[in-house]
């Protein structure tokens, strides 16, 4: 890779020294408040927590910002500025201790008593020091040393007895040249990496507001031979029966939960479903083969009411926050219908308000649906299954670019994962 070979030269004879982070940086805790001194009209200190950080890409979001009151006792080393490694210090959740951001510019906000922040000496690069902590060279440290179940806390003494490796330490103007060339290298990588994630997000979404056009259009049959049937015309709702995550298996019976019609597309796959104690057989509720699964349930009205066709051979147990539609049409093209903008704006009037929206099926009933050549079964069929089959392309391809976006990203982050390893690894005790 570009800049590799340069980067061999410098290091080519080199000493490393592995100093504790506490020798060259220091580390400062955040602000800590009380309840009371939070802002009720949005005036005062704007303070970032936890949450601020992502854990993928390292990066500030800026949603869910606290603020406390001017009344509030501030220092000014809990501001950000400039080239501060932002860390989450405290956590019940091992997994977000010891997440970081760089701040890239001085910010008018201050960050929260279970956040850190690192400022590194003039012999440090802070972006070198950022790419080290997050990397698993941190992570690894950081699991030999947390062990609570409960808070796990980066106090001074953890983070000052982290060793990081500073090339060429008797000439610190040449360690700090080796240092920002490493910082190039890896920030070129992250650049890529972020590019990379904006095209296929923005091609993810055009393809999505294509295809949903397309279906839109091919299910709205304007000046065609068409009738507009109530759901309970078409078919009945059967609503399945409970199962908890107690009851969940390796091995036995194929079960789909209300959640999975989230995270499947198209059909459901008999591979991918889960399973739960066969001792559960006689008190489960089974679908057939075309019966359409639709959730009953969600925490939002757009996800409510999602629904997929089971066209599988085998006995499959459906969960009691969600419904079988059992009918006589093509199961893909029912399945299809249910996410039109047709059926979002009639869904809505039927859907309980509250802080988990559920379907009220009494209601969703009298949703009305459009029946192709209505007078002549054997060609609405053939209309369903020609409708079905345009529609399955189109998913075919939303689909390919979802399933490819993240494999794609993870390929990208493991490339940079492995330079990141390769540049900052140096051996203990030796020349680099």
């Amino acid at each position: 890779m570009s800049g590799l070979g340069y980067l061999e030269r410098l290091l080519d004879g080199v000493a490393v020294d592995w100093v504790h982070l506490g020798e060259v940086a220091e580390y400062v805790r955040g602000l800590v408040y009380s309840k009371s001194s939070e802002s009720a009209d949005g005036q005062g200190f704007k303070v970032l927590r936890a949450n601020n950080i992502t854990l993928p890409g390292n990066s500030l979001r800026f949603d869910e910002v606290k603020t406390v009151n001017f009344k509030t006792k501030v220092k000014k080393s809990q501001k950000l500025y400039k080239n501060d490694i932002l860390i989450s210090a405290a956590s019940g959740s091992r997994e977000h201790v010891g997440k970081v951001a760089f701040i890239n510019e001085d910010i008018d906000f201050y960050f929260g008593g279970f956040m850190g922040v690192v400022r590194c000496g003039k012999n440090l690069n802070s972006r070198f020091l950022f790419h080290i902590l997050s990397s698993q060279i941190f992570q690894r440290y950081l699991d030999d040393r947390l062990n609570s179940s409960t808070i796990n806390n980066l106090s001074s003494r953890i983070m000052g007895g982290f060793e990081i490796p500073i090339p060429c330490p008797e000439h610190p103007q040449k360690s700090l040249a080796i240092q920002a060339e490493i910082v190039r290298i890896l920030d070129a990588f992250t650049a890529l990496t972020a590019e990379l994630t904006a095209e296929l997000t923005a091609e993810l979404t055009a393809r999505k507001t294509q295809y949903n056009h397309y279906r839109n259009q091919l299910l709205s049959f304007d000046d065609a031979d068409v009738e507009w049937r109530a759901l309970g015309e078409i078919g009945e709702f059967i609503r399945g029966k409970r199962f908890t995550k107690s009851d969940y298996v390796d091995e036995g019976i194929s079960a789909i939960h209300y959640g999975e019609i989230y995270t499947h597309y198209g059909t459901f796959a008999s591979e991918t479903l889960s399973k739960v104690r066969p001792a559960l057989e006689n008190s489960l509720r089974f679908a057939q083969k075309g019966d359409v699964i639709v959730t009953g349930v969600s925490e939002t009205v757009e996800e409510v009411g999602k629904a997929l066709a089971w066209l599988g051979d085998e006995q499959v147990a459906f969960h009691d926050d969600s419904y079988a539609f059992r009918h006589e049409m093509n199961p893909k093209f029912i399945a299809y219908a249910l996410q039109t903008d047709a059926f979002q704006d009639q869904k809505a009037q039927y859907v309980s308000t509250g802080k988990m929206k559920r379907l009220l099926i009494d209601g969703i009933k009298k949703v009305k649906l459009p029946i192709p050549f209505p007078n002549d079964p054997e060609k609405s069929l053939a209309e369903q299954a020609r409708i079905v089959s345009i529609l399955d392309k189109f998913d075919t391809i939303t689909t390919s670019l979802s399933e490819g976006l993240p494999r794609e990203i993870a390929l990208r982050q493991k490339q940079y994962e492995y330079y990141r390893n390769l540049l900052l690894s140096f051996r203990k005790g030796a020349q680099a």
